[in-house]
């Protein structure tokens, strides 16, 4: 790692530093740590505890609601790829100094509200000002579902045979959040740029997640986080020693998307896109699975396959996961 670095750190970072270090070894530990997974399983009573930690920011630019709303479902959306719904979460928040009572209560307005749409309850946290804290990174949260050991879907499980489908498209996130925080700075028209804010509306990880996991014989998911749609393909394909064709034709691609991304200079399909979901499902289930997610309002097709082989195939071409993700210093130049 260098001082540079940002973003979560690589898979060759956690394998030598973390992997080797969990603690102790139990055995109701089902699925620990991993690179490319999203989530822990450990099993209480004959039930499988699905468990995720992540970072919340809080991005009162969106709307103080709106920020919350959408930094919730980021969490719970590493739980729900399991197919066992979440249920349960903590919050640990270290705000700054600057995030006034008033953004502070609409941001946790906006925390309440979702979490009562999805059924889960906020059992633990703590929240405190703290010095030192100077941007939106203002904590972090654990998710936890609870269900069947034998619900419960990884995101290394893909078959040959499978199709992929992707739901939302690439750099959705990306495109909504640059457009909201540097409308500015994009030198676009004015209706782009908003066309392009309407994005943050699509991260909906959670509800899509468990509607796909419902309508069919769904054999992995995981949600297109740092590195983007083909950084996590290319975990998807690891994790299960498998070859995953992707068809960017066929991918759903929303509207703002790419004028943005060629406006900040990322390219959409390795960048950070949270809400982005990318299933593996058995060839018979495919069409219900897209059905299902078109249903919610979201697009979705299917956009490649699953077969022998290993590695991620992007329009036929052997494609190596990004390194790091474009959109950190993209952020870092434009707040600067």
């Amino acid at each position: 790692m260098t001082e540079d670095r940002l973003g979560k750190v690589d898979a060759g970072t956690f394998e030598r530093l973390i992997a080797p270090r969990l603690g102790a070894d139990r055995d109701d530990v089902t699925v620990g740590p991993q690179a490319g997974v999203d989530f822990g399983v450990f099993e209480v009573g004959g039930q499988a505890v699905v468990t995720a930690t992540d970072p919340l920011s809080f991005l009162p630019a969106l709307g103080h609601e709106r920020a919350g709303r959408l930094a919730l479902d980021i969490v719970l959306t590493d739980v729900a790829v399991s197919g066992v719904p979440p249920s349960h979460v903590t919050l640990g928040l270290t705000l700054p100094q600057s995030f006034g009572e008033e953004t502070f209560a609409g941001v946790w307005r906006g925390i309440d509200a979702h979490a009562r749409d999805l059924g889960v309850a906020v059992v633990s946290g703590h929240t405190g000002y703290y010095p030192g804290v100077e941007s939106s990174w203002v904590g972090a949260a654990t998710a936890m579902g609870v269900g069947d050991p034998g619900d419960v879907v990884r995101p290394d499980g893909a078959r040959p045979g499978d199709v992929l489908v992707v739901s939302t498209g690439p750099a959705a996130e990306v495109t909504g959040l640059f457009a909201t925080l540097f409308p500015d700075d994009l030198d676009l028209p004015a209706e782009t740029v908003a066309t392009a804010q309407e994005r943050v509306d699509d991260i909906a990880g959670v509800a899509d997640a468990l509607a796909a996991h419902d309508a069919g014989r769904v054999t992995a998911m995981h949600d297109a986080t740092e590195g983007g749609v083909v950084g996590g393909l290319a975990e998807m394909a690891d994790g299960a020693g498998v070859r995953v064709d992707l068809d960017t034709a066929a991918t759903p691609v929303a509207d703002g998307v790419e004028p943005v991304c060629d406006a900040v200079g990322v390219d959409p399909w390795r960048v950070t896109s949270c809400g982005t979901l990318l299933t593996a499902v058995d060839a018979d289930d495919a069409a219900a699975v897209v059905d299902a997610l078109r249903d919610r309002g979201t697009p979705a097709a299917v956009a490649g396959r699953v077969r022998e082989g290993s590695g991620l195939y992007v329009d036929g071409e052997a494609t190596a996961p990004p390194e790091v993700d474009e959109s950190w210093a993209a952020f870092r130049r434009l707040s600067e």
